[in-house]
């Protein structure tokens, strides 16, 4: 019987396929590395890895070379380089929040069934900026560039509780307090009157991790509006979902809820985010 031959070609495939998988073990340790609190010895770094000391320290030393990783001559743990930190933040200055949640909405729309926007902080309160319809849409007065109410929209809600500090929260506070007191005037009894009361609702959209109304900005109309946040924990954009009460799942450990959740902290972790 004939020896078998390797073709040139499928040579050099087999050397490709086994320098991506080099590449792929080799990097194993930079996630361990991004992910521990500190710098590690050789052989905490290696079994968080999943290798021998000796086959990490082989990586290790290339990486070294690259400027991914240095060694402390003092006490000999390795930390990330300064290779690792300019690639960071070029691929920081090159993503797009909207463009990548916008990405994202077609599976999370096939998820729920229900209509999904994107709204940012604009000058003026927080923007919707795109607009989804589901096939279970229903008529609702929205536009793309309509600036949403701080405690009767679940946008609202969202960007009241999780905006933080700054120009922003200034403007927050004087939208909340221009509407507690229209809605004092009014005598609603769905919305906060109180500065009490706000804080109570702050408090429970953040345990939650979503703002939610259910029939308070338009009857008949129930959503949801998550967070996600960039590398820096600023808001970056708020992710909504909203439909018909009788249609759309109000529970906060439903299906639309916990969705939307899933969507949006898996994108504020792409952006870079980690939670404290």
């Amino acid at each position: 019987m004939a020896a078998s031959r390797t073709a040139p070609e499928d040579q050099d495939s087999d050397k490709a396929r086994a320098g991506i998988q080099s590449v792929e073990v080799g990097f194993a340790l930079l996630e361990v590395l991004a992910q521990g609190d500190g710098p590690l010895m050789l052989r905490d770094l290696a079994a968080r890895a999943g290798m021998s000391a000796a086959k990490a320290h082989r990586y290790l030393v290339s990486f070294q070379r690259l400027g991914l990783v240095v060694q402390d001559s003092g006490n000999t743990r390795y930390e990330l380089g300064p290779a690792t930190l300019r690639l960071g933040l070029a691929t920081l200055s090159r993503l797009n929040p909207v463009r990548m949640a916008r990405e994202r909405l077609p599976a999370l729309m096939e998820q729920t069934g229900h209509t999904l926007a994107l709204a940012v902080w604009g000058n003026h309160g927080p923007t919707l900026v795109h607009w989804q319809e589901s096939a279970l849409a229903v008529p609702v007065n929205l536009r793309l560039g309509d600036v949403m109410p701080m405690l009767s929209s679940a946008t609202g809600r969202c960007f009241a509780a999780f905006i933080g500090h700054g120009i922003g929260a200034d403007r927050a506070r004087q939208m909340i307090e221009l509407e507690m007191q229209q809605a004092r005037k009014l005598g609603r009894t769905d919305l906060p009157t109180t500065a009490a009361e706000v804080r109570a609702l702050m408090a429970q959209t953040r345990a939650q991790g979503f703002g939610q109304v259910v029939n308070v900005l338009l009857p008949g109309i129930s959503g949801f509006c998550a967070p996600v946040f960039d590398a820096d924990g600023h808001l970056a954009l708020g992710v909504v979902s909203l439909g018909s009460t009788a249609t759309l799942d109000t529970q906060p450990q439903g299906t639309v809820a916990q969705g939307l959740l899933d969507m949006t902290r898996q994108l504020s972790a792409d952006l870079g985010w980690t939670p404290q």
